[in-house]
Order: C-alpha cells, then structure tokens, then sequence
C-alpha cells in the first residue's frame, strides 16, 4: 500500500473530474457563483474556452475616426465625470489616453471616452491615474470620439499582470456577476500550470497534439498559428463526442423490432394519376427513398425536409397510402388543430375518390369519411389480430373494415386513446414543434411503426450532421411549376398609406391579403402594434370588404368558421398573428403585410411569406419595419436578405448566422452535448470527418471499446441509459 506521505499521483482523468470547491486555493464564494454559472469541475472550468481574444503584445492605436472593427487599446484615465439627466438617467464618462512604454501619457495621441449610462457600478471601479484595458467601436460624438460601453479591464503593476493578462495574446471569457473574465482568466492559468497528461477523447492518430497541450493552447497560445492547431483538436474532439451520441440514439432505433409497411402500389399509383399537376424530380426520388424504407423490416426513421410549397404534403400522403395498401393505418400528427384541419381538407379532396377511411381527430372535432364496409368486421379484426399481411390487403383492396385507414390530428394522437391499434406510419408535420421524446414515444409500440418527421424549414447539411443526425435525410429542393413569383418588399412604416394603397388595388380584383403582427394584445414592455388593437383600423380601411382576426386564443369552433370563411372568399382579408404560420393553403390570397417585421425571425418570415404564392398570381410581401435609425444591425441584415433571395436554403443559412449555433444547438431541443467551441457554419468539414469516423468505429464495435479513454465510453453509457430512461 502506498504510504500516506506519498500520496498516488492524480490521474488526468481524476484531476479533471474535481470539484472547484474541492481545490484548497479555490474561493468557495467564487465556486458557489460559479456553479450557478453550470460550471461545477475543473473540466468545467477548463472547457470555458475564450469568446474571443485580444493581442495585447501590441495594442491598437488610439483612432482618429470611427471604425467598423472594434479595437482594442490600452490606456490611462486622465479625467472622470458622472451627470444625471432626465431625471433617472444616469451617464460616466472616463476619458482615456495613449500610454507610452514607460507608462507615461503620450500627450500627441487623441483622447478617447469611455461612456456607460446607468451602469452605477462602473464608477466605483474606476478612477483617475489607472490604466485600462478598453474594447469596443469607437463613435463620433460631435467632436469627440467615444466607446459606449465598452469592456475593460484596470491594469494591475505587478509581476503576474505582466505574465497573464498582459504582453500575449489575452483570452477573454465569457464571465458572469460577480465574476469577471481576468478572474477566470488567473483561474484558469493556475490549473493548466498543474494539468498532468490527460487521455484524449480522439481515436489514436486523429489529434494533433496532446490533449493538454491543445487545453493549454487554446486559452494562452503562444501564437495565432498554435491556437488554430489547438482549435482543430478540440473542435474535433467535440464534434466527434457528439457524433458518437447520434450514433447511438440513432442505434436505440433501429435494433427495435420493426416490419415491413409497404403494399404493391395500386392506391399510389391512382392518387398520383388524379393529381391536377406532376410530382417534381425531388418529389418522385423522396417517394422513392421513402418506400425502400417502408419495404425493410427495419424502423424508418426519415426527415423530410424542403421550403416551403415544395411539396412535402403529397410526399407524405404518398407514403401513407404505400402503408395503407399493406393493411396498417397511418396517423398525421401536426403542432395546431387548424394545421390539423388544413391537411384533413387536402387528404379527404383527395382520398374520397379513392374509397379510403379518413378520420380527424382533434380536441373539438371528430369527424370520419371514406367507403362503407363491405362485410362485417369479424374478419378485419381477426386479420389484425393474427398478424395476417396478405389478408389485411385483401381487405383494404375491398374496403372493409370499420377503423379509419388515415387519421389526421395534433399530437394527441399519442396520448388520448385514438384507434392506432394498427399503427404502420406515423407522419409528423412541423417536428420542431414537437421534439426528439414526442417523435419518440412512438417507438415504445411493437412493433416500432415507421416514422416520417416533416419540416418547412430547410435545413442546412451541417445541422442535418447534427440535430438531426439520428435521421435519414430526404430533400425537397424543387418548386413546382405551377407556383406563383414572390416579390418581397421592405418599407419603413411612412410607407405604411402607399402598401394599403397597393392591398386595396388587389382587393379589388378578386385577391385576398394577409395582414401579420407579432402580438395579439398590445404590450406595456413592447413597443410592438398588436393584431385585435389594429383590427378595427383595417376593419375600415378596407370596408366594405370582410376583414376578420384570427389568433391563438380564438375558440377552436371560432377559428374553423374564420378560416373556412376565408378559404371560400367570403372574408378578404385576415388580420393574424404567426398562427398562420404554417399549414394555411388559400391560392388566391397573394397579398402579405407584416407590421414590426424586424420583431420576428428571419426563417419564422419566410415561412409566413410562405403563405402567398401558393396559386397562380403573381404574389407579394411587404415587410413594414421600424425607421432606418431604430433598426439594428440584425435586423437590417434580415430585411435584406429577405428582399435579396426567397431560396429557403440560402435564408436558412442565413437565420443560423444571425442566431449562431447556440440558440439550435440546446440539450433541450437536441438531447445532444451542448457544443462549447464548435462552429456548425464554419467547421463543416470537421464535422464530416468526426461523423465518419464515428460511423466507422460505431458500425465495427457498438460499445464503443476505446481503452484509451475508458471514461468516455462511461459517460457515452450514461448518456444512452438517460436517453432510453426518458423515452421510456
């Protein structure tokens, strides 16, 4: 046994699983704030990884003018001020100075200021005859130059300020109250001084450099060359991380035990023969996908994905009748009971011809339709007992049974005792709204029935890798011919007299409109119009037209007898909020306005212009936004883009630049590791070679058996067991 003077040396793995509060120099205040900040272990700490960096070998010069580029400058403090005005307001000044090597001011360089308005704190922080770190945008301010909040940090004259936070290149990290980024940044530094070898997460042969070593690097790199070979390893490592949780969700699935849900394609073949117009290229190779799917044994698990009007119901109304001809059922399960009704419309148009037993079930509607049965249900219910495939094509062939062969309804379906006894297909429109444990609470049926999730958001390939990665792809990435142009125009709010101007010229030919807000109720904290405040004034301005309002807390009843009446053009234009975001098919409304467009999303925009051109008029959106000077950046970048492109691929892209990868990527939405240091958008790359190389060592040894990195494999169990736990 060892002895007690000579303790075992600390692993790397041990090392890195110590809890902050455990270390002995540690401030315990400091740890309590910063488990509240979900950083609890040194691997936490040492996973903090920089949000950005600042090159403190040689700062920036003192600017003479405004820059785009915030900079990064070091100086004293020659003077402070504070001065309240309109009445609560509160502003500090700290005007600042180019320093010479030796500290001094250099009285030729341009003085800059450091404003905060109502940050109190900040003037008990600073004071005359400091020196400062400042980074920010320098603005003109009449004659003055000034950086308006800036981050900062005070330079402390001592020997460790010199080694860590000054003279290299800095990490700045991401900080919370009570702790700030030259904190962690000291923190930080003293464990990696102390960081034994620690097992890499990589396969032998794909890292780099010693894991340490890449840890080291990406918070106190010695160049830029060395934090980029840093990145990569750890970036990777991530990527590889989650790639080898996709493959075992992914796993989970198809090892359930499953059948074949395909007939020969009769009723196929005659529902497209009726359709009004041909299936596009992408339409007939996603059937295609789709049927060798339903025709295996093991469990579809597809996503359908496409913009918007591309096609994606007769996809998957296509994929319903293949199961239907085999003898299951198929269920359709949408996020609102309009989009529900929308699609039970569609399907019983299109399915009365053909004999087949529709059903829509919501929390105010039931309703069935198709052909009688044509002989008692004691064989049908003996076919589904006894597992007889043949028998039960027979019967759908006939027309018999008293069970709707389709049903049509929110995501209920799953929890209210509907009749999917027979269950073969469960489609899911709009899965986003749903989540991966909805999509997989049905996999505790047996056998599992195949799954199709559809979405009218196009996804871009890097998050198809990822969020979706447990998933076989299906792209949609055709219109077809029929559809009408979009023209897509955005107009500050003096432009709001000449868009109704334009409305009403349509309105008199015949075409209905949209009119969108982003709130129903007006809001004391928004400065945002809201849909049943304005509707009197459209009401109005467009008598003697029917003008109705239709948002989220109308009763169901309501809302059908809203929508049917604007379906039939007995209204001419709806005053909405985004409940009309998807779903809603009318082709001779081709009119769309949204008032505070720069308060939704850009994707959330698109698919609400998505609404107009579904015939075949030539459509319009007119995007109304705030003032040039009270929109932001974000927002004219939305504005633009939207204007610029109605490719739903190329606005998908966008929309994750906009929100970064952050806002997608979440443990509540994916079941996925949060992503700390990796790039969807930028290191697809990377994320293509972890994938394939998880795929690769997944397929050749499902238990991941990697002595390297034992507690890896710990971790990848765990994670499964919560999977399986959850869905269970």
């Amino acid at each position: 046994m060892p002895s007690s003077k000579n303790p075992p040396p600390i692993t790397g793995t041990a090392f890195l699983d110590t809890p902050l509060k455990n270390l002995e120099w540690f401030p315990p205040q400091r740890a309590r704030a910063l488990e509240r900040f979900g950083l609890r272990t040194v691997e936490d700490l040492l996973t903090h990884y920089p949000r950005r960096y600042e090159d403190r070998r040689e700062f920036d010069r003192f600017p003479h003018d405004e820059t785009e580029k915030p900079v990064c400058i070091c100086g004293q403090v020659i003077k402070t001020a504070s001065r309240r005005f309109k009445g609560w307001r509160f502003m500090f000044d700290a005007t600042i100075q180019e320093t010479s090597p030796d500290g001094e001011p250099n009285m030729l360089s341009p003085q800059i200021i450091c404003r905060w308005y109502n940050v109190h704190f900040v003037r008990k922080m600073i004071a005359t005859g400091m020196r400062l770190v400042v980074y920010g945008r320098p603005r003109r301010r009449g004659r003055q130059m000034v950086i308006e909040h800036p981050e900062f940090e005070v330079v402390e004259p001592d020997a460790e300020e010199a080694s860590i936070h000054l003279r290299r290149i800095t990490p700045v990290h991401p900080a919370t109250e009570g702790i700030t980024p030259r904190m962690l940044r000291a923190w930080i530094h003293r464990l990696l001084a102390v960081l034994p070898d620690v097992p890499s997460p990589l396969p032998a042969g794909m890292a780099g450099m010693p894991y340490a070593d890449a840890l080291r690097a990406a918070h106190f790199p010695e160049d830029w060359e060395a934090l980029h070979a840093a990145r990569r390893d750890l970036v990777l490592a991530e990527f590889f991380q989650m790639q080898l949780f996709i493959c075992a969700r992914r796993a989970e699935v198809v090892l359930q035990p499953g059948q074949a849900h395909c007939g020969a394609g009769r009723l196929l073949e005659a529902f497209q023969n009726e359709l009004p117009f041909p299936l596009t290229g992408a339409q007939h190779r996603a059937v295609a996908e789709i049927r060798g799917d339903l025709a295996s044994p093991r469990p579809m698990n597809r996503l359908l994905h496409g913009d918007v009007g591309s096609g994606k119901t007769v996809v998957a109304l296509s994929a319903m009748l293949l199961a239907v001809e085999a003898g299951f059922q198929a269920a359709l399960m949408a996020p609102t009971q309009i989009l529900a009704e929308q699609h039970y419309l569609n399907f019983k148009k299109w399915l009365e011809p053909l004999g087949v037993r529709i059903a829509l079930r919501t929390g105010s509607r039931k309703e069935e339709t198709g052909a009688m049965p044509l002989f008692d249900d004691q064989a049908w219910s003996a076919a589904v007992r006894e597992g007889d495939e043949a028998q039960r094509a027979e019967l759908i062939q006939k027309g018999a049974g008293s069970e709707p062969q389709i049903i049509v309804g929110t995501h209920a379906l799953l929890y209210e005792g509907a009749p999917l006894a027979n269950l073969g297909l469960a489609v899911i429109d709009e899965q986003h709204k749903f989540g991966v444990l909805q999509r997989a609470a049905l996999t505790k049926r047996t056998p599992v029935p195949d799954v199709l999730v559809m979405t009218a958001t196009p996804i871009p390939r890097t998050l198809t890798m990822t969020l979706f990665g447990d998933l076989d792809v299906s792209t949609l990435d055709e219109l077809p011919a029929n559809r009408g142009k979009i023209i897509t125009a955005a107009r500050d709010g003096t432009k709001l007299p000449d868009a109704i101007a334009f409305i009403k010229d349509h309105l008199a030919r015949g075409r209905q409109a949209y009119v969108v807000y982003p709130l129903i109720d007006e809001s004391a904290k928004l400065e945002a119009k809201a849909a049943a405040a304005e509707f009197e004034k459209w009401r109005e301005v467009f008598a003697p037209l029917r003008c109705e309002l239709l948002h989220g807390r109308i009763p169901p009843e309501e809302k059908d007898a809203i929508m049917g009446r604007f379906r039939r053009n007995e209204s001419q234009v709806l005053v909405a909020t985004t409940v009309i975001e998807v779903g809603i098919d009318v082709p001779n409304a081709n009119i769309m306005l949204i008032e505070n467009a720069e308060r939704f999303g850009l994707a959330q925009l698109h698919q609400l212009r998505g609404r107009v051109g579904r015939g075949t008029h030539k459509s319009y959106c007119i995007l109304i936004h705030a003032l040039a000077d009270d929109l932001t950046p974000e927002g004219k970048d939305k504005m633009a883009t939207l204007e610029a492109t109605s490719n739903g691929f190329e606005i998908a892209e966008a929309d994750l630049r906009l929100r970064g990868p952050g806002d997608i990527l979440g443990t509540d939405q994916s079941g996925l590791p949060p992503l700390k240091i990796g790039d969807v958008l930028g290191d697809t790359d990377l994320m293509q070679t972890a994938r394939e190389t998880a795929q690769r060592l997944f397929a050749a040894d499902p238990q991941l058996a990697l002595p390297e990195n034992q507690r890896f494999r710990k971790r990848l169990a765990e994670t499964r067991k919560m999977i399986l736990s959850r869905v269970s």
